[in-house]
């Protein structure tokens, strides 16, 4: 980051991504469908550093989400790493400044995680398995990326990644 100030404003994001989060998003309806702020904020920030960064906050977010849903425990860590990595490492490939892409970005990582974390779990089959893969997984990644929408719409300057 450029300055102490860049920094502040950086971190002003994130903890307003975690506070939405814990205090929004359990009221926004079916938490199926309600936009994961916290992947947000693990996106944003694997972008922001470098990949190894980016998997280490996966992981604790990760861990974290398997902590408070302990159902399937390590499915979600596994998820959120692997995909915080990569957005780290496609950082490194292209940045863009264009939001829709960057909204695409977050769609496509919010289902890459849902499909990884819900193969991983075992825990469901059959119909199920292929409504939760195809309906409702892209509705969360869809309510997702607008979220992401929101805040790079709202916070550009103060989430840029650096040169």
């Amino acid at each position: 980051m450029r300055n102490t100030a860049a920094r502040a404003r950086f971190w002003g994001v994130m903890l307003l991504l975690v506070l939405l989060h814990f205090l929004v998003r359990p009221r926004l309806g079916d938490p199926r469908f309600a936009p994961d702020f916290l992947l947000i904020a693990v996106l944003f920030l694997a972008i922001q550093f470098r990949p190894g960064a980016g998997a280490l906050a996966g992981f604790v977010v990760g861990i974290l989400t398997d902590a408070i849903a302990p159902t399937a425990f390590g499915a979600a860590a596994l998820a959120t790493t692997v995909v915080a990595f990569g957005a780290g490492w496609i950082k490194a490939l292209f940045v863009t400044d264009n939001l829709l892409i960057n909204a695409l970005f977050v769609f496509a990582a919010a289902w890459l995680r849902d499909i990884i974390q819900v193969l991983a779990s075992h825990q469901l089959g059959g119909g199920s398995l292929v409504w939760q893969l195809l309906v409702y997984s892209p509705l969360a990644a869809l309510s997702t990326s607008a979220a992401a929408f929101v805040v790079r719409l709202l916070f550009r300057s103060w989430i840029e990644a650096r040169a």
